[in-house]
C-alpha cells in the first residue's frame, strides 16, 4: 500500500469501498432502488461490512478494509459462540450456538444472517421506516459487552420487567431471559425484519427461560402511541444505540417514557465514545431532565481485553481503537 493509501483518512476510504461495492452489484437504474445519501449513511456500516470480502479479494482492499474496519470476527468474546451446520436454514441465515458464562445456564441458538448477504430490499426497508440496518449485520461487540455485563449482575434483573432497545439480535435480552430470572423481557428494535429473527429465536429457545415471559416487539423510538408501554419498565439495556446522532432526540423521549416512575429505575447503556456522538447523546439526555453516570472501568475481565487489544493483543482486532470499539457504562435514571 503506498504512502497516499496509508495517509488517506479512513472515512474516505470506508466510502470508496461503499461506493464501489453498490456500483459493483448496480443494474439499470429504477426509481425504487434509489437510496438518497442520508440513508445511505445510515446503513453506511451494515452495507460495507457485508460486501466486503465477497467484492474484494485484490491484496490491497484486503489491507485497506483490514486497517478501516470497526467490526471483528469475535469482537471481545465474553460470550462463547459457535455455527451449527443446519440443512433447514436459508443460504442467507446461520444457526448460532451461544454457551453463557454461568453454571447451569441453558445454550441459546439464534438463528441470525450470515456474513456477505444482503438485498436491496433490506435497504429499501431502510429508507421506509427511516431506520439503520445494522442489526441485520451481526452481534456486534458492544451486545457481546452488554450480555457480559448483565449476567455478571443477574441479580438486578431478578423479577423485574426488561427492555432491551435497539437489540439487533438480541443476546443481551436472551442472556437475561434466559439466566436471571426476570418477570419479563422485551427484545425491541424498529427493524421490522429484525423483530421477525427475533420471533423466531423466542419460539425456538421457548424452553430456555423457566417463568420468564419473553416478547419481541417493533419499536421505533418516535413513534407516539405507546400509551400501552409507558412507565412500564424497571430497566432498560441497549448496547451501541447513541452512534446516529439523528436519533439521540427519540431515544432519549423514549428511555424517559418507558422508565417506571414506581421505585428505582434505570437504563443500562453500553456505547463507545464514537467522535463526539456520546457526548451529544448525554446532552440531550440532560435536557430531557434524565441523570446519568458514566465510567470507564467497569468490568475487570472487560478490562483487560481492552488493555490486550491495544497492546500485546493487537493482531487479534487490528482495527481496534479505544474511541470506536470499547464501549463505555451509561446508567441512566429519572
Amino acid at each position: 500500500m503506498d504512502n497516499r493509501t496509508t495517509n488517506e483518512k479512513a472515512s474516505s476510504l470506508r466510502w470508496k469501498i461503499l461506493r464501489r461495492a453498490l456500483l459493483s452489484r448496480s443494474s439499470p437504474p429504477h426509481p425504487g432502488n434509489l437510496i438518497s445519501s442520508s440513508e445511505m449513511q445510515k446503513c453506511f456500516y451494515s452495507c460495507t461490512f457485508l460486501f466486503l470480502s465477497f467484492f474484494f479479494a485484490d491484496e490491497q482492499s484486503q489491507m485497506i478494509t483490514k486497517s478501516i474496519s470497526r467490526r471483528t470476527g469475535h469482537g471481545f468474546n465474553l460470550i462463547l459462540s459457535h455455527v451449527i451446520a443446519d440443512s433447514s436454514s436459508s443460504t442467507r441465515d446461520a444457526r448460532v450456538c451461544y454457551t453463557l458464562p454461568i453454571p447451569g445456564a441453558p445454550q441459546l441458538f439464534l438463528t441470525q444472517r450470515v456474513d456477505n448477504r444482503a438485498d436491496l430490499s433490506d435497504f429499501e426497508i431502510c429508507n421506509r421506516y427511516n431506520i439503520d440496518n445494522t442489526g441485520l449485520v451481526c452481534n456486534w461487540p458492544s451486545e457481546d459487552v452488554l450480555a457480559h455485563y448483565c449476567l455478571s449482575h443477574a441479580d438486578i434483573f431478578r423479577s423485574k420487567k426488561v427492555i432491551e432497545l435497539g437489540s439487533g439480535y438480541g443476546l443481551a435480552g436472551f442472556a437475561i431471559a434466559a439466566a436471571t430470572e426476570a418477570s419479563e423481557v422485551v427484545i425491541s428494535d424498529g427493524n421490522p425484519q429484525v423483530v421477525d429473527y427475533t420471533q423466531r429465536n423466542i419460539e425456538a429457545n421457548s424452553g430456555a427461560f423457566g417463568n420468564t415471559v419473553v416478547k419481541s416487539m417493533t419499536l421505533h423510538w418516535n413513534q407516539e402511541d405507546t400509551s400501552n408501554i409507558a412507565d412500564s419498565f424497571d430497566i432498560i439495556i441497549a448496547s451501541d444505540c447513541t452512534f446516529f446522532k439523528d436519533f439521540h432526540r427519540d431515544l432519549a423521549r423514549i428511555v424517559k417514557h418507558l422508565l417506571s416512575k414506581a421505585g428505582s429505575s434505570e437504563a443500562i447503556f453500553l456505547s463507545p465514545k464514537r467522535g463526539n456522538s456520546l457526548d451529544l447523546f448525554l446532552e440531550v439526555a440532560k435536557e430531557n431532565s434524565l441523570h446519568f453516570s458514566v465510567m470507564e472501568n467497569y468490568d475487570e475481565e472487560v478490562w483487560k481485553r481492552h488493555k490486550g487489544f491495544l497492546n500485546e493483543d493487537r493482531d487479534s482486532w487490528p482495527s481496534y481503537d479505544k474511541g470506536h470499539s470499547y464501549p463505555l457504562l451509561i446508567r441512566i435514571t429519572l
